[in-house]
Formats: structure tokens, sequence, C-alpha cells
């Protein structure tokens, strides 16, 4: 554990972990080791349901389980823990395997999602359900009041309409990697069920593959 990992701990999270372990342990992706987060982003994603369930139940105290359901839905999806992780800087933070960083893994919403839930379990176990309320309710504020409901991100969309089609889950391949190492460029290929397939370019894999969707559903008009 580094001063600077702690140090960015205590200012950017309304209640970090105080155990200096569990905090390195909900930073760290598998692919650096066996102590990685993903225990406590088995405990923390509970602990984040739990919270918000909580919260809009009584922030919202006129809205029927319907519309409860759908605020739920979007506070706890991983897109929505992946954009609090990056206003926090966890990205910044997160420890990688050199193949993981290499595939764009700090920038990828599934990671920073789960760091962003095991970041939580690591706090619900060294300060209890009022901590992880204290946390969520400061990390989370921001996306409680959104009017509606977020826009879907164009991977799950797309995933959603090949669905709704009856086709295959779209497919990414990586076509190559460029640019130097502080600055690389990915491309990829995109095939959806036999049309024709949809090139993208982005700093990682992962912004690729978004690009690539989102282009494929705006060619369709999706």
């Amino acid at each position: 554990m580094t001063e600077a990992v702690r140090r960015w701990a205590d200012a950017a999270l309304a209640a970090p972990p105080t155990d200096d372990a569990l905090l390195l342990a909900a930073l760290t992706h598998r692919s650096v080791g066996a102590c990685n987060y993903e225990r406590l982003e088995f405990l923390g994603d509970r602990a984040l349901g739990l919270s918000i369930a909580a919260w809009i139940y009584q922030r919202f105290p006129h809205e029927n389980e319907g519309t409860l359901n759908r605020r739920f839905t979007r506070l706890v999806s991983r897109q929505t823990c992946a954009r609090v992780a990056r206003r926090l800087g966890v990205p910044a933070h997160v420890r990688l395997g050199p193949q993981a960083r290499s595939d764009g893994g700090a920038d990828s919403d599934n990671i920073l999602g789960d760091v962003m839930e095991a970041l939580i379990g690591a706090t619900f176990l060294t300060g209890g359900m009022a901590a992880v309320d204290r946390l969520v309710h400061s990390a989370w504020a921001e996306e409680l009041d959104e009017p509606g409901l977020a826009p879907k991100h164009p991977k799950s969309a797309l995933q959603e309409w090949a669905a709704s089609r009856g086709l295959k889950e779209p497919c990414y391949r990586l076509l190559g990697r460029s640019g130097p190492h502080h600055s690389p460029r990915f491309r990829v290929a995109l095939d959806v069920a036999g049309l024709p397939p949809v090139e993208a370019e982005g700093a990682s894999k992962q912004d690729a593959e978004t690009r690539a969707a989102a282009a494929f559903l705006a060619s369709h008009g999706a």
C-alpha cells in the first residue's frame, strides 16, 4: 500500500475502507494475483443494492414499485458504477497485470464497475452499513436526481437490439494495435449475424468496441 493510494482514498471516498489490505485488494484485478477484488465485489454488489434500495424508497415516497425498480436498476448498473468510479478517480489506482492494462482494462466499464463495488464491500467490512450509506450517498448524489433513465451504453443497447430480433450476440474482434506504448490505438471489427462488419478505433479495446457498437446502431437506425 502506497501513501498516494491512501491519500486518494481518504480524499475521494466519503467513507473509505480503513484496512489497508482490504483497500489494496479492492483495487486489484485478478490478472495481478489471487488476492484481488472478486470476493469483495460480490459483497459490495449486495451492500450497494441494499443502500440504494433504502435510499430511493425514502427519497421518492410517491413512486410505485415499477418506477422504483427502474430507478434502482439504473443506479446499480455496471455503467453507472463505472461512471461513479471515473468521477472519483478510481482508474488511476486500479492494479492490473500487463496484458489486462494493454487491453484497456483501466477504462473498462466491467472492471471499473467491479472495483467500485469492491470498494463498497471493503467499506462494509470495516465500517458496516452506516459507512456504506455515507459512501454511496456521496458518490451517487449526481446520479440519484438525474431525470428519466440514463441512455443505454452502446454495447448494451446493441446486445438488446440483437436479442429482440433473435440474433446471436454481437462478436467483437481485435484487428490490431498501433501507436507508442504510452498512447496506443486499438482497432476492432464488430460482427452481427452476418451483416457487414463495422470497424472502429479507440484509445482502448473497450473504447473501440463502444465506438463500433455506436456506429452500427446509428447505421441501422437503432
